[in-house]
C-alpha cells in the first residue's frame, strides 16, 4: 500500500475541507479561518477489503426488539451533574466538557471518578496535560480514593486504544481532546484534523465496547469550544463548564443532550481543592441581597424544570459624555436596550441621556423573557413577565412553579402577567399582583 502526503485546507470552525485557501468559508460564511495541514493518503484497495469484513460482521435487528431501562443509567452521586446528564451517565456515550482554563473540569471529573469508583465500578483517567504526581496531588485534596480507579499519562490514541480495549472499564476520561493524536494523521497535536480524527477513535470505542467517555475540551477567547464545530455533532452531550474568575459560584448547563433535556443547569461552589454542590441556589443567590435596596429586582427564572430566584441590578446615573453608555453583565445586551426604549416610549422616562450598568448577581446567565419586567422595573419586590414592544406583559410558562419558589424562600408580593394567573392555586401568605401594562406595574410599585 502506497502512502503519500498532501496539503488539505480545514476551516477551523466547522472543518470544512478545502485544496486551496479561501478567505471565507463556503458552509459556515466565517472569514479567515482556513488552516493549511498536512495529511497522509492512502492508495490501494486494503481500505475497501476492510469494509467488506466489517459489513459481514454487521446485524440488523427489529425496533420491537431492542428494549430501554432507565436503570442502566450510572448514578454518579453528585445530584446537580446527574439532574444536567438527564438522570446519570448512559453507557456507550460519548460526553464533551468544555470550559475556560481553571474552571474546574478536571476536579470535577476527577470527583465524579472518585464517586463511581467507590461504587466497584472500574474507572480510566486519561491525562495529556498532566503528570500522575500532579493527579495525585489534586486527589490529595478530595479525600480517598478506591484501587478501581486506574491513572494513565498518554496522548498516542493507538495506545490509549489498545489500553480500553483491554482494560474495559465502565468510565474513561480524555484530559483533554486537544492534546491526543493519532499516527496516521500527519498534521500537530490539537489541529482541526487531529482533533476530529481522535474524537472519531473514541466515538468507535464508546459505541463499540458500551464504554461511557468524557473528553474534555479547551474554549478560545469567544468562548466556543476549540477545533471543527462538527466536534460538537459528533458527541452525544455537550457540556459548559461556566462562571467568573471572582465568583466561587460555577455553572454547569447542557447545550446538546441526547439522553435528556438541553435546559437543566448544575450549579457548584469552588471550595479549597474540590466542588460543592449547591442544592438550593436561590437562597445562595439572594443571601447577599440588601433589603429594600434602590435598583434591585428579584426574578423567577426557569433553568430548565428547576425555577431559581435571583437579583437583577441597575444603577442608572447621568452621562457625561453625549452618548448614553449602557453596560451589562449576565443579561443580553440587545435586549436590555430595547426594555429602555420600551420605557422611555411608552412610560415617558427619560433614558436617553441617563447611562445604565445592569448585572444579574452571583454571576448567572439570565436570558429567558420572564426576566424583562424585573430588568425594566429593578426595585426590590418580586417581578415575573415579558415585555411587548407596546408595554403590555405577556404570559409565562410555569407560572405556578415561579410562585411556590418565590414562596419558599418568604416573599410575600409578586408581580405578575394577569393572563398568566387563570386557574392557577396561589399559596397561602403571598400576594400575587396581576398586571397588564408596565406603566401599571411602576404605579403600584412607587404609589
Amino acid at each position: 500500500m502506497a502512502k503519500g502526503k498532501k496539503s488539505i485546507f480545514f476551516c477551523q470552525n466547522c472543518g470544512h475541507e478545502e485544496s486551496k485557501w479561501l478567505g471565507q468559508c463556503p458552509m459556515c460564511k466565517e472569514w479567515n479561518t482556513f488552516v493549511e495541514e498536512k495529511v497522509s493518503v492512502t492508495r490501494g484497495s486494503t481500505a475497501a477489503v476492510q469494509q467488506v469484513r466489517d459489513a459481514k460482521d454487521a446485524k440488523v435487528v427489529t425496533l420491537s426488539s431492542i428494549t430501554t431501562d432507565d436503570d442502566e443509567r450510572m448514578q454518579t452521586g453528585i445530584l446537580e451533574l446527574d439532574r444536567v446528564l438527564g438522570g446519570g451517565i448512559v453507557p456507550g456515550s460519548l460526553v464533551l466538557v468544555g470550559g475556560d482554563p481553571g474552571i474546574g473540569k478536571s476536579t470535577l471529573l476527577l470527583q465524579v471518578c472518585q464517586k463511581l469508583s467507590g461504587q466497584n465500578r472500574k474507572i480510566l483517567y486519561i491525562s495529556g496535560e498532566e503528570s500522575l504526581k500532579q493527579i495525585k496531588l489534586r486527589a490529595n485534596r478530595m479525600g480517598t480514593f478506591s484501587e478501581s480507579l486506574f491513572l494513565l499519562c498518554e496522548t498516542n490514541l493507538g495506545i490509549i486504544r489498545h489500553v480500553i480495549e483491554e482494560q474495559h472499564p465502565d468510565m474513561v476520561v480524555i484530559d483533554s481532546i486537544q492534546t491526543m493524536y493519532n499516527e496516521e494523521v500527519a498534521s500537530a497535536p490539537g489541529s482541526v484534523s487531529q482533533v476530529r480524527e481522535s474524537t472519531g477513535i473514541l466515538l468507535q470505542l464508546a459505541k463499540g465496547l458500551g464504554i461511557s467517555i468524557f473528553i474534555v475540551g479547551h474554549v478560545t477567547k469567544e468562548g466556543t469550544l476549540a477545533g471543527p464545530r462538527m466536534l460538537e455533532h459528533m458527541v452525544d452531550t455537550v457540556l459548559y463548564f461556566e462562571g467568573e474568575r471572582h465568583h466561587t459560584f460555577r455553572i454547569l448547563r447542557a447545550v446538546k443532550n441526547r439522553f435528556g433535556s438541553t435546559n437543566e443547569i448544575g450549579i457548584f461552589e469552588m471550595q479549597s481543592g474540590w466542588l460543592v454542590e449547591v442544592l438550593n441556589p436561590s437562597q445562595v443567590f439572594l443571601e447577599e441581597r440588601l433589603d429594600g435596596a434602590t435598583g434591585s429586582a428579584i426574578v423567577v427564572t426557569m433553568e430548565g424544570s428547576r425555577p431559581i430566584l435571583a437579583e437583577v441590578q441597575a444603577l442608572v446615573t447621568p452621562t457625561v459624555f453625549g452618548n448614553a453608555k449602557r453596560t451589562t453583565t449576565g443579561l443580553d445586551f440587545n435586549r436590555v436596550s430595547l426594555i429602555m426604549a420600551v420605557l422611555e416610549k411608552r412610560c415617558g422616562l427619560l433614558l436617553q441621556n441617563q447611562d445604565a450598568y445592569l448585572k444579574s448577581a452571583g454571576g448567572v446567565k439570565l436570558d429567558e423573557p420572564a426576566i424583562d419586567l424585573a430588568v425594566a422595573v429593578a426595585i426590590a419586590s418580586s417581578f415575573i413577565g415579558e415585555i411587548g414592544l407596546t408595554g403590555e406583559i405577556r404570559r409565562v410558562t410555569r407560572i405556578e412553579q415561579r410562585i411556590n419558589e418565590a414562596a419558599k424562600l418568604g416573599f410575600t408580593k409578586i408581580y405578575a402577567p394577569k393572563n398568566s394567573l387563570q386557574g392557577i392555586a396561589i399559596p397561602n401568605g403571598i400576594q400575587v399582583m396581576a398586571v397588564s401594562t408596565v406603566g401599571e406595574v411602576l404605579k403600584k410599585v412607587f404609589s
